[in-house]
């Protein structure tokens, strides 16, 4: 199911866009008009006759409207501006109209097609996405008939014999490309209906124009076609108020078709099968319109939010860095040089314990080392405990997790600052002394150190040194100055022992044991500051398997975190400022966009296929130039080589489809109260000693 449910998600998002996309016609539409051709192959009664033209079963006849008649039509609706004030005219008026609709617009708007039908008057199909028929195949043409009924009877109920083609005008403008597909559209059950007189109402011409344009000579009868969709018809309802009632002064009247012919209804109710799938069809489209409208809104919400977060983020890392870097800086009045305690939780770490706690007897700040082996069953603590180095010691327990591990460390390390790593990272010689300066300040309970991908060279381990370098410690900067850090990372990370102990010690209430105590020591009032110095290289995953189960136990844990330390939002002091300005920032840029993120590529995709394809590519490039700058300006206050940034713009497409499908997989588990168990990472012990260290070993 964490590949199934994410790919039905992303189908459904598509087919939902596609939907919305074919309703809104920017899919499948074709905007050809076919030129004037030759009439040699049209009868001469058509072109002779009447503006209704009945081809059904074989007949080659029209109509025209009788004195003193008049039938006004209107073409490309309903417009959800114009249709209701061309119908309150109407009704003003007690007239009624025949609107040739469009499968689009009913879709989208149904409920006024439903008032068109309620208030008396008639509807008629006029294709569903206003393609020229004479360009369409019979297939075509079929779909564009059946696609419009479909959206009438979901709308109204109702079926029409009525249609209106396209871009058509008089019974004498037929020819030998449109008279065949009047003919077929007579086999399908329809009549057609032109026009007598164009009011050209789409020239917006100006009402005194339209009102002449409309009215018949010396009591003729007319079809009269006008638009209330298209653009701007407030003309047309002008003219429209005023040419009412100046023809029934002359003894008109304004009718439906079938009225003014005499003949039944052009409506037929349409009842069970039908009627279900109209108005399925009806249900499908207003979803597909209202869920993609929320995450068009949203992503654009989401998308300012990122983008203001980019601009707080290198403005507040510029000051972090111009603050810790600027001569003389210190953190308290004097070092810190007080011995410290690193707990060195392990379990099955024997392809890398000993590259990490020799790392950490090359310190150049004096350290004891407590290897807390948690019931490793490949001969962890038996590798450490032949090193017999000076200053290690070996702890073993039965296997009760991480965080038991440290807390079992914490009741045997004799010093008061203590600092916390993984089995699979290695230190630099000046890692500790960089790590615990912050302590010169009593007001610091905790510091998060600078935690480095050491096996880069693979493009997955690339695409997490960029994440690492720009998604955590640029993050950590901006964190520092707002006062506000959620996470001390696991693999560098250095607390006061009395911070540690007022907050109760590691907690296993979640599975982001670091991020739970990093907001807990923020709650009980300590600071939590950024050591840009303290590198530390770790180990990434380097299969999608393993980053996968590595960041879905990080997701889900800070998701815990999260739901844990809600009250903050409530506190007062530190607890509140960190609740109302830390919790949000986390759960919108961690838990939240990451969500949304795959709706980026979505969009993109279906700019690309289906327009504007320039606007869209220009868009997505904007963006990516944005985390370009970012991620440059991270390599550059990290001090790290621009080169990797090149798989930046494939990270940005693919590294996101993994997380999107680790944070849905997350959201399941929570939503549905699961429990996700600790997933151990299998390691290689790649990372043999910190790059530019003696005895760094080459990459295995």
């Amino acid at each position: 199911m964490r590949l199934t449910l994410p790919v039905l998600v992303l189908a459904a998002l598509m087919a939902m866009l596609m939907l919305r996309g074919y309703v809104h016609s920017e899919i499948l539409a074709d905007h050809r008009i076919r030129p004037e051709a030759a009439i040699d192959r049209v009868p001469a009664k058509i072109l002779d006759g009447g503006p209704v033209i009945d081809t059904r079963n074989g007949r080659t006849t029209s109509l025209r409207i009788p004195d003193h008649h008049l039938v006004l039509t209107f073409d490309d609706g309903p417009d959800p501006t114009w249709t209701p004030k061309v119908l309150d005219v109407l009704k003003k008026h007690h007239a009624h109209a025949v609107f040739f609709v469009t499968g689009t617009m009913t879709s989208r708007y149904p409920q006024l097609v439903r008032r068109i039908v309620a208030e008396g008057n008639e509807v008629g199909v006029h294709t569903f996405s206003h393609p020229d028929l004479s360009y369409q195949s019979k297939r075509r043409t079929d779909w564009e008939l059946s696609q419009t009924q479909l959206a009438i009877s979901g709308a109204a109920g109702i079926r029409t014999s009525l249609f209106r083609p396209p871009y058509s005008s008089f019974a004498d403008a037929m020819d030998n490309r449109s008279w065949p597909v009047t003919r077929y559209i007579g086999t399908r059950g329809y009549i057609t209906v032109v026009n007598d007189i164009d009011s050209e109402d789409w020239r917006k011409p100006g009402a005194d124009r339209i009102v002449r344009n409309a009215t018949p000579r010396d009591g003729k009868g007319a079809i009269v076609l006008m638009h209330d969709s298209g653009g701007d018809r407030h003309q047309t309802v002008e003219a429209l108020d005023r040419f009412l009632p100046l023809l029934q002064k002359q003894g008109y009247t304004v009718d439906n078709l079938t009225e003014a012919l005499h003949a039944p209804s052009a409506h037929t109710p349409v009842t069970g099968p039908d009627l279900w799938q109209g108005r399925a069809w009806i249900f499908l489209v207003q979803a597909a319109g209202g869920i993609t409208g929320v995450l068009v809104v949203g992503l654009a919400v989401v998308g300012a939010s990122v983008l203001a977060r980019f601009a707080l983020m290198l403005w507040l890392s510029a000051l972090h860095a111009r603050r810790v870097r600027r001569k003389g800086f210190r953190w308290g009045r004097r070092p810190v040089t007080e011995p410290v305690s690193v707990l060195v939780p392990a379990y099955n770490e024997a392809k890398c314990i000993e590259n990490t706690v020799r790392s950490l007897t090359a310190s150049e700040h004096p350290v004891e080392v407590l290897v807390v082996d948690d019931g490793s069953t490949d001969g962890t603590a038996r590798i450490v405990e032949n090193l017999h180095l000076p200053g290690v010691r070996v702890i073993r327990q039965e296997n009760a997790g991480k965080p038991a591990a440290l807390n079992r460390g914490l009741r045997n390390a004799r010093h008061d600052i203590v600092v916390m790593m993984d089995g699979d990272t290695v230190f630099e010689p000046a890692t500790v002394r960089e790590l615990v300066q912050p302590f010169g300040d009593p007001a610091v309970g905790a510091v998060a150190g600078n935690a480095k991908v050491g096996n880069r060279d693979s493009l997955i381990g690339a695409w997490q040194h960029i994440e690492y370098v720009m998604g955590f410690n640029l993050d950590r900067r901006m964190y520092d100055v707002l006062g506000c850090m959620p996470t001390i990372p696991g693999a560098v990370g250095a607390f006061r022992r009395t911070a540690l102990e007022q907050v109760g010690g590691m907690s296993d209430d979640t599975l982001a044991e670091d991020t739970d105590i990093t907001m807990a020591i923020h709650r009980a009032g300590w600071r939590v500051v950024y050591a840009e110095r303290a590198r530390a290289w770790t180990e990434a995953p380097e299969s999608v398997s393993q980053l996968w189960s590595q960041r879905y136990r990080w997701s889900y844990g800070t998701m815990q975190a999260i739901w844990k330390h809600r009250g903050a939002l409530l506190d007062r002091g530190p607890s509140g400022r960190f609740g109302r300005v830390g919790l949000p920032l986390v759960s919108l840029f961690m838990v939240v966009a990451p969500l949304l993120a795959p709706l980026i590529d979505a969009f993109l995709l279906y700019g690309i296929v289906f327009g504007p394809t320039r606007r869209t590519i220009g868009a997505w490039l904007g963006i990516l130039a944005v985390q370009a700058v970012c991620a440059a300006y991270a390599f550059r206050l990290d001090r790290e080589r621009m080169t990797h940034l090149v798989s930046l713009p494939l990270q940005q497409i693919l590294y996101r489809q993994l997380m999107y499908v680790v944070l849905l997989q997350s959201w399941i588990t929570a939503l549905t109260g699961g429990r996700l168990r600790w997933q151990k990472l299998r390691r290689t012990g790649v990372v043999g000693a910190a790059p530019g260290t003696a005895g760094e070993r080459p990459a295995a």
